[in-house]
């Protein structure tokens, strides 16, 4: 007697179901990466608008907008200062109509000038929103590394791949 056999054995369904999860393993990962990449591109093109805007202030008024905190004599510190408290109200609107308070991740850009208000310093903090005490300066891969900006150029900012 012959049985008519329909369908998938067990261990084909489990095959089937195997590749599926790893497909979606790779694809969850691809997908959060592309989240983290769009955030940075997000806060880096936004730090580029605050940037023109200062730069157009300071060839209006011949300094850079003043912060409230201010660098040692040797040189720019770290930003310090959230752009909302000093930066916008001096910048907006005649400069920036909005001006872009909190980067990708949420946390506030933060900015900063020396004493003479000749150069300045625009920063995020990056992924974690904690300021890093060392910054490394030029490419970084981390998504948690701040991106800085000194007088217009990038010296810390995202490049390649992550981890």
């Amino acid at each position: 007697m012959k049985r008519n056999q329909r369908g998938f054995t067990l261990i084909e369904l489990l095959i089937v179901v195997a590749i599926i999860g790893i497909i979606v393993a790779i694809s969850i990962a691809n997908f959060l990466l592309a989240i983290e990449k769009a955030r940075q591109r997000r806060t880096m093109s936004d730090m580029r608008s605050i940037s023109t805007a200062i730069e157009i202030y300071q060839s209006d008024w011949n300094a850079y907008p003043p912060s409230a905190a201010f660098a040692l004599p040797t040189g720019l510190s770290l930003p310090t200062v959230a752009i909302g408290t000093k930066l916008t109200p001096v910048i907006s609107p005649t400069y920036l109509t909005r001006v872009p308070l909190v980067d990708g991740w949420n946390s506030w850009f933060v900015y900063s000038t020396d004493i003479s208000n000749t150069d300045y310093c625009l920063g995020s903090n990056g992924q974690g929103g904690a300021p890093e005490a060392a910054p490394a300066f030029g490419p970084t891969t981390a998504f948690t590394a701040d991106i800085l900006m000194v007088d217009s150029t990038f010296v810390q900012y995202p490049s390649g791949t992550a981890f």
